[in-house]
């Protein structure tokens, strides 16, 4: 008998012998590559065909940047809290209890020192997953926080930010933060401490419109949304068709809003480079 030929019927095979593929071992890119999920994790999350930048966190980003990814994390447990007793369609308390046990995170923002080719530097480092990256009260503080510690130990300072804006949940009180993180970042030029400042995808709101764009050095990685209010909004409040790559990186770099653009791969020597020439130290 042709050994493609069953003697019985449908599927026999018990059920704990099959063998699954198991969630999360491919990525599809919006250009439709498929990588394998450990090769797009020792590319940094890049997809190696076509380059396309994944969305990462806090984590990931500090693995790239810190030595065998060693660090201290200041402040970890501060949390938001809900002064409006806000409620849309559910209440702010409870989406705040919601997204900490999803995200295994306390907010928006982690900030962490460590060594960076052999040097201090503290990150500061916005996580999507949290609420959209949305500022709060936590995010300002900790970044003010962070700002602190660069400024007592003369430490360089750098701003990773990935947000949908301000936290519309906490009101005035997110809106506050925009004039509370720049005004630390004039007491870091105060004392001529560098401060780069990082855009990923996306960079939105009043993110955009305070910290992520006061750099010493602005930079991005490719292909990142970088704007004010979103592309579909400008479109539907001015009724125009928008111009070709509108808000992405490279659009925003053609018009002089960014420094550089670089590339997760290189983004570890460019940033301490940028610092030494900043310092008119030793190129590491």
């Amino acid at each position: 008998m042709a050994w493609f030929k069953r003697k019985e019927k449908g599927i026999t095979t018990p059920t704990e012998d099959k063998m699954d593929v198991p969630k999360g071992l491919w990525y599809k890119s919006p250009t439709g590559k498929i990588v394998d999920s450990d090769e797009l994790e020792r590319n940094l999350w890049v997809s190696p065909e076509d380059e396309f930048h994944v969305r990462i966190g806090s984590a990931e980003y500090f693995k790239i940047l810190f030595d065998n990814n060693e660090f201290t994390e200041l402040d970890p447990n501060i949390t938001s809290k809900d002064p409006l007793n806000f409620s849309d369609t559910k209440k702010y308390s409870d989406r705040l209890v919601d997204a900490m046990s999803k995200t295994k995170l306390k907010d928006a923002v982690r900030t962490a020192v460590g060594k960076s080719k052999g040097k201090d530097l503290v990150v500061c480092c916005m996580d999507f997953a949290f609420i959209g990256g949305s500022m709060g009260a936590v995010v300002g503080e900790k970044i003010a926080r962070g700002i602190d510690y660069s400024i007592k130990n003369n430490i360089p300072f750098v701003m990773i930010s990935k947000s949908g804006g301000a936290r519309m949940m906490e009101a005035a009180y997110s809106l506050m933060q925009l004039a509370k993180t720049s005004a630390k970042l004039a007491q870091l030029a105060e004392a001529k401490i560098p401060y780069i400042s990082l855009c990923t995808d996306p960079t939105t709101g009043g993110t955009t419109a305070s910290y992520a764009m006061l750099g010493d050095i602005n930079i991005a990685e490719p292909g990142a949304l970088i704007g004010f209010a979103g592309p579909r909004v400008v479109k539907d409040t001015t009724g125009k068709d928008l111009p070709e790559g509108f808000q992405t990186s490279e659009f925003v770099l053609e018009h002089g809003f960014l420094d550089f653009i670089t590339p997760r791969k290189e983004l570890k020597d460019k940033i301490n480079l940028y610092l030494d020439l900043i310092l008119n130290q030793d190129v590491r």
